[in-house]
C-alpha cells in the first residue's frame, strides 16, 4: 500500500526488531539452517517462516518436528544454545548498513512528533543488535524476550511495551513482518501495520512493502 496514511490519534508506535527494523532474518534461518543440517533434517526459507516472531523453544519445536526423531530436554536445551551462538557470532558484525529502508526516516518522524516509541520483540539479543546498529536512543522503552514468558501470538509483549510508554494499548501502532506478531497486536486492540506481502500478512490492518512507504499524517 503505498504511501499509507496512519493517523496520529496513536500516540504509540510499538516495532518488532527482526525483519521490521534490521536485516537480521537471513542470520536467524542461517543458524536453524545450521543446526538442521547437523540433525539431517530438510529445512528450506519457506519452512522459516513459521519460525518468524515466534520464541526460541518453538521454533526448535517447530523445526524438529520437520525430522523424524526425538530428542530429550537436554538435548533440545543444547540445540537451543547451539544455534543462539551461531546467531550471536552473525549478528555481533551487523553495524547501521543492515538498518532497513525508510527506519530511521520513520522514528526520526515519530520523534518530531512526540510519539512515544517502544521495542517489542522475542528476541533476547536485541541490546546487541540495537547497540551495533546505534538505533537504541530512538526508543524510550524496550521489550524483549528477556522480559516476557509468553510468545507471540499471545499480546503480552506488545501490552507491556505499551505499559512501558504509558499509552493505552488502543492508542499504540505495531509494526510486524510475523503472522504471529500481527495476530497478538490485534489480541492486543492495537493497529496492526504488516511489513510485507499480503500472502504472508493477510490479517494486518495496513500493509506496506517496508517502512518508506508510511507517511504520518495528522487530523
Amino acid at each position: 500500500m503505498q504511501g499509507a496514511n496512519v493517523l496520529t490519534k496513536y500516540l504509540g508506535a510499538i516495532f518488532d526488531l527482526d525483519g521490521v527494523l534490521v536485516d537480521t532474518a537471513k542470520y536467524h534461518y542461517l543458524a536453524w539452517k545450521q543446526l538442521a543440517d547437523r540433525l539431517n533434517i530438510p529445512f528450506t526459507k519457506e519452512d522459516n517462516e513459521q519460525l518468524k516472531g515466534v520464541s526460541r523453544v518453538k521454533s526448535l519445536e517447530i523445526l524438529l518436528s520437520l525430522g523424524s526423531k526425538n530428542y530429550t530436554e537436554n538435548e533440545r536445551k543444547q540445540f537451543m544454545d547451539q544455534k543462539n551462538e551461531t546467531y550471536v557470532r552473525y549478528i555481533s558484525h551487523m553495524d547501521e548498513s543492515e538498518i532497513l529502508p525508510g527506519v530511521v526516516e520513520l522514528l526520526n518522524q515519530l520523534k518530531r512528533k512526540k510519539i512515544k516509541i517502544a521495542l517489542g520483540s522475542a528476541s533476547k539479543n536485541s541490546g546487541l543488535i540495537l547497540k551495533n546498529t546505534k538505533l537504541q536512543d530512538y526508543f524510550d522503552a524496550i521489550v524483549d524476550g528477556n522480559d516476557v514468558s509468553k510468545a507471540k501470538p499471545d499480546p503480552e509483549v506488545f501490552l507491556l511495551g505499551a505499559k512501558k510508554i504509558g499509552i493505552p494499548a488502543n492508542q499504540c501502532m505495531v509494526f510486524e513482518d510475523a503472522k504471529a506478531g500481527i495476530e497478538a497486536a490485534k489480541q492486543a486492540g492495537m493497529l496492526a501495520i504488516g511489513v510485507g506481502t499480503q500472502e504472508n500478512l493477510p490479517n494486518a490492518d495496513i500493509l506496506v512493502k517496508n517502512l518508506e512507504e508510511i507517511e504520518l499524517s495528522e487530523l
